[in-house]
């Protein structure tokens, strides 16, 4: 946020949204206000005050005294987090569950929050709710405790704009400390950090198959794939490995530690490889010439296109006041990876997670799969519940097989983008399922009950991933290959 912004209070669980509003509205109405006395008294339109009092809008610190101003209380007062009544208490409980990602998962319509509805309707809804979480909570095993915490990472990471100034500072400090002043990182450099850490590197035949990298604290050895994997930097698994060591990272406790240190470390090798100050530069003047572009970043500092990618989502917000999302999905439409602070709805399940799930037909980043000339970035403006969005959207190989990397932002800073010009609009409905996920009544009818189809199951819903001191690692193999390849 910058300083000339207005400070706005972050919505957290819905908490300050819903109790301020009911509290204003309690407020108004025992002071004898209507909306149209209230909206005229704080500058505002009576559907506006309606929309705050809904819990609906997050409102400006000048805002807040304003209205604290016309309802005589005092901002303490106003902010409080305990609920004015019982009957607000159970609004806001009932309006929290229907936002939540279980209620929406259940494709249920909205429960209209009337005077009309009784203290116990409201009661009895919140008791199976409450019930249907509690299933949830005693069905989870591994799988959902990485859900889970992938959910709340990707909380942690939207409020802070997916910016870590601490992450930054160190990537400047190591880059100085090799002499490293700006542009690309070349492999050269990226050797000396390690040993300027006190590693030396060696490239092996034989890594553990459940690991990119192994290093060898004991003998200050890092060791490496000796072939490149399709689509792989072999800057980025060295720069990785390296970011562990600096950042003193220990053996997570659990998941949730497990995937911090994850994003910790792509972070840190992404800053190595895109230093802040010089893609500052770099973008602020593309912004100046309305030609920002992900692929001007990519080859400005020869990176892949899904690390230009994530470092612009890393920057952007911060440095360029443009909010964004990203997707990496596969070509059956399954999302790997997403990141959000521009509101986009991503598909989620009843834990509000988003891995694994389907992309809408009609998002651009499976739109690009359908586009023949895959040398050039493929452009898109598509209509979603929460607005219209533009993305750019390239395909990349792997191992694993084909997947897209897109960045999109709000039609309202597309103007500063190269591609906004593009043809290229469709329309989603989704979460709805008659927008994509449901055939059509006819094919329905005709092949719902003459057809078989087998599918294809990913064994990670079959089995919990590998016990023991790091998540998916065969430590037993890791072991032994260290044995095999320490100094004698």
């Amino acid at each position: 946020m910058s300083t000339t912004e207005e400070t706005t209070f972050e919505d957290e669980d819905m908490l300050d949204s819903l109790t301020i509003g009911r509290r204003i509205r309690q407020l108004r109405v025992d002071r004898g206000l209507t909306l149209d006395t209230m909206g005229a008294a704080i500058g505002r339109a009576a559907s506006q005050v309606s929309v705050i009092e809904n819990g609906k809008r997050e409102l400006k610190l000048g805002e807040l005294q304003r209205i604290a101003k016309v309802l005589e209380v005092s901002m303490d007062a106003l902010l409080t987090t305990e609920a004015p009544s019982r009957r607000a208490a159970l609004e806001i409980a009932l309006e929290r569950a229907q936002r939540g990602p279980l209620y929406s998962s259940l494709g249920l319509p909205p429960l209209p929050i009337r005077k009309s509805l009784s203290d116990e309707a409201i009661e009895t809804v919140l008791g199976l709710h409450d019930e249907l979480q509690k299933l949830h909570g005693e069905r989870a095993a591994t799988p959902e405790e990485a859900r889970r915490a992938n959910t709340e990472l990707r909380r942690d990471m939207r409020k802070r704009n997916n910016y870590f100034p601490e992450l930054e500072a160190t990537a400047r400090k190591l880059l100085a400390a090799v002499g490293h002043s700006g542009g690309p990182l070349s492999q050269r450099v990226a050797s000396d950090l390690a040993s300027h850490l006190g590693f030396t590197l060696h490239y092996v035949p034989d890594l553990p198959s459940s690991t990119r990298s192994v290093t060898d604290l004991k003998h200050g050895r890092i060791y490496l794939p000796l072939g490149q994997a399709t689509g792989s930097d072999p800057r980025s698994t060295l720069l990785q490995a390296l970011a562990g060591h600096a950042l003193g990272l220990t053996r997570p406790k659990d998941y949730a530690e497990f995937l911090w240190q994850r994003v910790e470390t792509n972070y840190l090798a992404g800053a190595l490889m895109v230093p802040e100050q010089s893609a500052v530069d770099f973008l602020k003047h593309a912004k100046d010439r309305r030609e920002l572009s992900v692929e001007d970043l990519r080859d400005a500092f020869a990176v892949s296109y899904e690390t230009a990618a994530h470092r612009f989502t890393n920057l952007a917000t911060q440095h360029l006041g443009i909010p964004v999302h990203f997707l990496k999905v596969y070509e059956n439409g399954v999302l790997s990876k997403a990141y959000e602070n521009d509101n986009v709805l991503f598909p989620t399940d009843a834990l509000g997670a988003v891995e694994g799930q389907t992309v809408c037909r009609y998002w651009s980043a499976r739109k690009v799969f359908e586009v023949d000339d895959r040398f050039s970035p493929y452009h898109q403006y598509t209509d979603k519940p929460s607005g219209t969005y533009w993305c750019t959207s390239r395909i990349q190989p792997s191992a694993r097989g084909d997947f897209s990397v897109s960045v999109g932002t709000p039609f309202v800073h597309v103007k500063w983008f190269r591609g906004r010009d593009t043809t290229n609009r469709y329309v989603s409905g989704c979460p709805d399922p008659s927008c994509c996920r449901q055939p059509p009544a006819g094919l329905t009818e005709a092949w719902e009950r003459s057809s078989l189809p087998a599918p294809r199951i990913n064994s990670s819903l079959l089995a919990a991933m590998p016990t023991g001191a790091m998540f998916g690692v065969d430590s037993t193999e890791v072991y032994e290959f260290l044995e095999t390849h320490a100094p004698s």
